[in-house]
């Protein structure tokens, strides 16, 4: 039986030393300028002697207008030196010891915070639904500027390959620009970019094409996927197994599967904060479901496609993660968390020393814990969620600064600290680019 120990190899003819990979995680490492630094070799420096097979980095942007947070790293235009040897610093430090390097390449959309855009981009002008004045209402894309946003990146894909990364991922989840596209409650355009499936997925597959072409047959390219945005009238699960068919055609050599936005965050195994309780869902009873939020999608989109699939998203005992790989249910599975808390996670699991990555946001919570949909503790449940979020970014930070993760710090301290942090570096973002 295919366990996490076994090697996979791509249709590109590469190989994976395990199937443990580690999911994409936003690092907030990067200098003023957007430009990689020492802290991202140390961070993934520490990650690659931990075992895993590949290492996603956290989404790198194609233009620094508009990014998921003031500290990404992003690929433009003509890369300085300083630039160019910070990255081959990082993906020297991020192969070692044959582990995979994959670059996440993004584009955020109207998810980019006010913060950093108060007018962000879109496929169409239509607003976040979230609490707050924390994203504006973005601009629709003009046709110009999608064949610009194309070769934006095709253009990181190369710089990622001539720099040392060993493959590329390209970011069609989460509610960020690509993702909007795709679906049809966010675009709302009657051109060839919008309308039919076949348009509003145009701008994935033209990505797609346009970085194989940068960076030839050999060089693994991957894709980030919603099995669904879990949200009315969004991209539907029906919608995710035709264009995974696609990419399929296109000779992708590995799809993640994911789910939900901002608005519907599936992607931290939350749900119900738009307090809909038409967007619940109900899990298979099996070991291999529950951990897995994603998993029970892969059955479809496997059955009309050959290419390998990546489950991520709460994956925690070896037990769940072999009987995934034996059921062929997927080829790789991914962990996030537990290795912010324990970079030599996946070693342990494949030597056999642990049974289940530590689970640290089982006790990461202000108060009793989650709450219902109609609870008037939802601002509480909020809370938890996204200083949850905190609490694992600061982690990140520790180890790229080359000290150990703080396991005892409380997740109401997190969160403060993380906004504050966010507020310092969107302040050093904006004096930078005015400067410019």
């Amino acid at each position: 039986m295919t366990t996490i120990n076994a090697p996979l190899t791509l249709p590109c003819g590469v190989v994976i030393n395990n199937r443990i990979c580690k999911g994409a995680m936003t690092e907030g490492l990067a200098d003023a300028a957007n430009c990689a630094t020492t802290k991202h070799a140390a961070l993934y420096g520490r990650w690659a002697r931990g075992g895993t097979g590949i290492l996603l980095t956290g989404n790198v942007q194609v233009d620094h207008r508009y990014l998921e947070r003031p500290g990404n790293v992003v690929i433009e235009g003509e890369q300085s030196d300083a630039q160019l040897t910070a990255l081959r610093e990082w993906a020297k430090a991020g192969t070692a010891e044959g582990t995979q390097l994959w670059m996440q390449i993004s584009h955020a959309g109207r998810q980019t915070p006010a913060a950093v855009a108060a007018t962000p981009v879109g496929p169409s002008a239509v607003q976040l639904q979230m609490p707050g004045a924390a994203f504006g209402t973005p601009r629709a894309l003009s046709s110009e500027e999608i064949i610009d946003v194309i070769a934006r990146f095709a253009h990181a894909a190369k710089v990622a390959q001539d720099t040392g990364f060993t493959g590329v991922q390209v970011h069609a989840a989460h509610g960020y620009l690509v993702s909007e596209f795709l679906s049809p409650d966010v675009n709302q355009r009657d051109d060839e970019w919008g309308g039919s499936l076949e348009n509003r997925a145009r701008l994935l597959l033209e990505i797609i094409r346009a970085i194989r072409q940068e960076v030839g047959a050999a060089f693994p390219i991957s894709v980030k996927l919603n099995s669904a945005d879990f949200q009315k009238g969004g991209f539907s699960h029906a919608d995710s197994i035709q264009v995974a068919q696609w990419l399929n055609a296109e000779g992708l050599d590995l799809l993640e599967l994911s789910g939900g936005t901002y608005e519907q965050p599936k992607l931290v195994g939350l749900d119900n904060l738009t307090n809909n309780p038409k967007l619940a869902e109900v899990r298979k009873d099996s070991t291999i479901a529950r951990e897995a939020y994603f998993l029970q999608y892969a059955d479809a989109i496997r059955a009309v496609t050959d290419m390998p699939l990546l489950v991520t998203g709460g994956f925690r005992s070896r037990t769940g993660m072999d009987a995934a790989l034996a059921a062929n249910a997927c080829d790789m599975v991914g962990i996030g968390r537990p290795l912010c808390a324990d970079p030599d996670t996946s070693k342990k699991l494949l030597l056999g020393n642990i049974e289940e990555a530590c689970a640290f946001e089982k006790t990461l919570r202000i108060g009793p814990g989650w709450f219902g949909p109609n609870s008037p503790f939802l601002l509480m449940a909020g809370l938890n969620g996204w200083g949850q979020q905190g609490w694992f970014c600061l982690q990140l930070i520790e180890m790229g600064e080359g000290r150990e993760p703080i396991l005892d710090l409380g997740v109401f301290a997190a969160f403060r600290r993380y906004q504050a942090n966010e507020t310092s570096a969107a302040k050093a973002y904006h004096a930078h680019w005015q400067e410019s």
